[in-house]
């Protein structure tokens, strides 16, 4: 894992995800921290590129057939048809707020950064997601398309584990 989820999720941490969760047992919901499938990482450029409608790398040009799938793990913050704002001012930081409520975050590593007014309208059948260490991640605020489709979410993250051979501890999510 990166940093874009700490302190929930460490640097290096792995983590354990159910399918069944979304398979049979329900549908997303927000505050869930969440499994999805991003794109593709081209095996020529090692060029990251978002969702999975290329066939051939936009910056190198390489056929894109058999290019390693990215899978993201974010917190889910937007909902189908849901208007989320991200605003704030230098002094006091940036917030988020949903259909116009402040979103309640005690998950968040630290306040975030003012960036700027941004505003998001989820269509239906997607999603929008956001890191839990928000100053440092790349997620739906970021990326070219902010939402992801229901069909390429994979799993909801149940559990983190560190994975050091001197030390083993896991985390519930």
């Amino acid at each position: 894992m990166s940093a874009s989820m700490e302190n929930t999720i460490r640097t290096g941490d792995g983590v354990i995800g159910s399918r069944l969760s979304y398979s049979l047992l329900g549908e997303p919901e927000r505050g869930d921290v969440v499994s999805f499938k991003f794109g593709v990482r081209c095996r020529k450029c090692k060029a990251h590129i978002e969702g999975f409608d290329n066939e051939f790398c936009p910056y190198c040009e390489a056929n894109l057939s058999h290019a390693r799938k990215l899978h993201y793990v974010k917190r889910l913050i937007g909902m189908p048809g849901d208007h989320i704002e991200i605003s704030g001012d230098p002094i006091n930081g940036g917030k988020v707020y949903i259909n116009g409520e402040a979103l309640d975050e005690p998950y968040l590593k630290e306040d975030m950064n003012y960036m700027g007014n941004f505003t998001y309208d989820v269509p239906e059948g997607e999603y929008f997601f956001l890191g839990d260490n928000r100053n440092n991640s790349r997620d739906s605020r970021y990326w070219e398309h902010p939402y992801i489709k229901r069909k390429n979410i994979e799993a909801k993250a149940v559990l983190s584990y560190c994975p050091s051979f001197n030390f083993f501890e896991v985390k519930f999510l």
